[in-house]
């Protein structure tokens, strides 16, 4: 038997309307905000991410799906979803239509990485993206959007963690005093907060070694080195989400694990999924668009993970509604019965009522027991005496009563009771 690959989920039938709940709801809310849904492809150039996503992260240098293709192009499975929205931006030139642009995807994305509770190697993603938008309103929106979506599922004890980390003016500043805190450390600290030292030493912060963790507890917080219009822009943000009655925490070592942040970064956190309780995250990426070849175009967005919003339900006790379960069953008798029974199933399929009859020739006992496996409100039993009075025997199966219907009038009599 051929095994699925490890990393990976099927999501069966059974399963399949927890899904479409999250899915449903994250289309519902962005709907509410304006916003339109975008697709890109599966896969794109590798450039685009080692430009777009920051060679210090862990995507590139440890996660990504990346392989030649037969024309010796590197192709990488999608590490996450902005950057190719922005490919996407550019390409088709987006930045000569109406701005802001919001829009939003559900997407699958790929990451090399040790599969863990919400964390697959192929899983999948609602994102949100906003070009065009500079002000803290913008950045509010987002947030806002966020928490609505959320809420919406039902999930709750989540918190709200938001920071600035500054802009390419004031960015450098904090960086020399961080630099200047951590190079005493740093024989204590692990590998790959050594390697990021001298590129980019504000991915540090996110490292999550109890070593490093520790000595980054007494590390300078980014917001004490914003520059005016940094620090501006991080105080309206805190006083529109006040003034909204959002709840939110400052934490000073959120940076968010992507090279293209600036400005604004926050996160939802869940406690239900242990020390991996990000639901949700995201922030303002001002220079992403112009650095990889677009027009200076300010933008802002997030990612949420779908099985991990699932997880937390799980753990949360939600109790995900179930979909409308199968309205009518028809059982044929015999070969005419099951003719009769298949042109029945038609209509009601063109009335709009989901419909099914029995494909592998049981016994009438055999039907009603899968009838009532799959859900079927109604039972319509179709035999030889059936079809000779014209008249069908149908059943409803929440309290086993039987009526017999004028077999041109079945349809009709159903469609009125299922509406």
């Amino acid at each position: 038997m051929i095994n699925i690959p490890k990393g990976t989920k099927d999501v069966l039938p059974a399963e399949a309307y927890k899904w479409h709940f999250v899915e449903n709801t994250a289309r519902r809310i962005a709907a509410l905000y304006g916003l339109r849904e975008i697709r890109t492809p599966t896969f794109e150039h590798t450039e685009l991410f080692l430009r777009g996503v920051g060679d210090t992260t862990d995507i590139v240098n440890k996660e990504m799906y990346t392989f030649l293709d037969k024309g010796d192009r590197s192709i990488t499975l999608k590490p996450e979803g902005t950057a190719g929205v922005v490919r996407a931006f550019i390409e088709n030139g987006l930045a000569g239509g109406a701005l802001p642009l919001k829009m939003y995807y559900i997407t699958p994305v790929f990451r090399y990485e040790r599969p863990q509770a919400g964390r697959l190697r192929e899983h999948h993603q609602f994102g949100v993206e906003i070009f065009g938008g500079k002000g803290p309103e913008t950045d509010a929106e987002v947030i806002l959007l966020a928490r609505d979506y959320i809420a919406a599922l039902g999930v709750e004890g989540v918190e709200l963690n938001i920071n600035s980390i500054g802009c390419k003016h004031c960015r450098p500043k904090f960086n020399e005093a961080l630099k200047e805190y951590l190079r005493p450390h740093l024989p204590e600290m692990c590998g790959t907060c050594n390697a990021r030292f001298e590129k980019n030493p504000l991915r540090i912060l996110d490292c999550k070694e109890e070593a490093c963790a520790k000595i980054n507890e007494g590390a300078p917080r980014s917001i004490d080195y914003l520059c005016d219009e940094c620090r501006e822009h991080f105080e309206k943000l805190c006083a529109i989400l006040d003034s909204c009655g959002v709840k939110y925490k400052i934490n000073p070592k959120l940076v968010r694990g992507l090279d293209y942040y600036s400005k604004t970064v926050f996160e939802f956190v869940s406690t239900a999924i242990g020390s991996q309780g990000t639901v949700l995250g995201g922030g303002r990426y001002d220079t992403l668009i112009e650095n990889l070849g677009g027009p200076s175009v300010p933008a802002i967005g997030f990612g949420s993970g779908i099985e991990r919003m699932l997880l937390v339900l799980e753990n949360t006790g939600k109790n995900i509604p179930q979909e409308p379960p199968l309205g009518v069953y028809v059982a044929g008798l015999d070969e005419e019965g099951r003719r009769a029974a298949f042109a029945l199933v038609a209509d009601l399929r063109a009335r709009g009522i989901a419909a099914d009859f029995d494909h592998a020739s049981r016994s009438v006992k055999a039907q009603f027991k899968y009838a009532g496996k799959v859900g079927a409100r109604y039972v319509v039993v179709i035999g030889s005496n059936e079809l000779n009075e014209g008249r069908y025997t149908v059943k409803n199966m929440a309290d086993s009563a039987s009526e017999s219907v004028a077999a041109e009038e079945c349809a009709a009599y159903l469609a009125a009771r299922l509406a």
